[in-house]
């Protein structure tokens, strides 16, 4: 049963992923270089591995207010197209 419970839970990187999402930057490339000099992810990888967790319910169970707020500006984003 507990191997099941791990199977469930995000892994620390995507913990961290969510983690920064949830900060405020200020500042032109703040975030860019918080994601480069504290995850050790290029922006691009960042933002594919934070629009696969937007889709994975672990991360809706982990972290709801933020996803959901994700899920939101994504979708609205995908509205102006």
């Amino acid at each position: 049963m507990e191997r099941r419970a791990e199977a469930d839970e995000l892994g620390a990187a995507e913990r961290d992923v969510l983690a920064l999402e949830r900060r405020g930057f200020l500042g032109p490339g703040a975030k860019e270089r918080a994601i480069r000099e504290e995850l050790d992810l290029s922006p691009v990888r960042y933002y594919q591995l934070l629009n696969a967790l937007l889709d994975d319910p672990r991360a809706l169970a982990h972290d709801p207010v933020t996803v959901n707020r994700l899920r939101r500006v994504r979708e609205a984003r995908r509205g102006e197209r």
